[in-house]
């Protein structure tokens, strides 16, 4: 939910559901060229008590698939080293992510301090991306919402510049510190 527009002395009504279907997105972006490299998972509620895997468990393969993407994205051939800033959730640490991390040994992660989310550079993304994306919007089927998450992120991912200018000039060095 965001503010919206209603008329004077009338309040908006905007629906919800009680619904435990959720999407998850993962997303890189590198610094220096605004590219954005992107997982969406989503998961019924059904579908959570069929595989039996924790919550936990389930993102850590999912994340574990997010790298693998950002390998093939940057491949070692080309990138001698990629380092992926990641905070301290429990799902980037497990063996899914250490296996992906072996396969793919030019893949670094470095962990950021506790509770530092302004040091995370996809933090700036995430905001424009749910303003973009699903501020609003009552979405009746979880294929909706994966589906307007998926322009979204396509948006993002067509216009680099327009990602280096949410980074700003901290993460940007074709941009003047001073500006």
């Amino acid at each position: 939910m965001t503010a919206t527009l209603g008329l004077k002395g009338e309040r908006p009504i905007i629906g919800t559901r009680d619904c435990k279907d959720v999407v998850h997105a993962f997303a890189s972006v590198n610094v220096v060229t605004g590219e954005v490299t992107s997982r969406l998972y989503g998961s019924r509620t059904q579908a959570r008590r069929k595989d039996g895997l924790s919550k936990t468990k389930r993102m850590q393969v999912a994340f574990a698939h997010h790298l693998l993407d950002v390998a093939r994205a940057y491949p070692a051939d080309v990138y001698a080293e990629v380092v992926i800033l990641i905070d301290n959730a429990p799902w980037h640490r497990g063996r899914p992510v250490d296996w992906a991390l072996q396969r793919y040994p030019h893949l670094t992660l470095y962990r950021l301090p506790p509770y530092s989310p302004q040091l995370q550079p996809i933090e700036r993304l995430w905001r424009p991306l749910r303003r973009f994306a699903t501020h609003n919007v009552l979405f009746d089927e979880l294929t909706e919402l994966l589906h307007a998450l998926r322009s979204g992120l396509g948006y993002f991912r067509s216009r680099p510049l327009a990602v280096l200018n949410l980074l700003g000039s901290l993460w940007n060095p074709t941009q003047s510190a001073e500006a």
